[in-house]
């Protein structure tokens, strides 16, 4: 018989963006902030996604703790 690949969302999703279109988000995210927003919007990016870890590593510690 046949065999179905089951894909996830992110899967089917990627599969549809090309370097062109990767270009032109760039393209378009450039000119919307312009080039001295950029590394602002990054570095509070990169400080959230710091956050974030350290919350998910803190509630681990916590059930860790818990389990005891």
């Amino acid at each position: 018989m046949y065999k179905i690949k089951k894909m996830n969302s992110l899967s089917i999703y990627l599969g549809m963006v090309g370097p062109w279109q990767i270009a032109i988000i760039v393209a378009l995210v450039l000119l919307m902030f312009g080039g001295k927003k950029i590394p602002e919007l990054m570095k509070g990016l990169g400080g959230g996604i710091k956050e974030f870890k350290k919350a998910t590593k803190q509630e681990d510690e916590e059930k860790l703790e818990e389990k005891k």
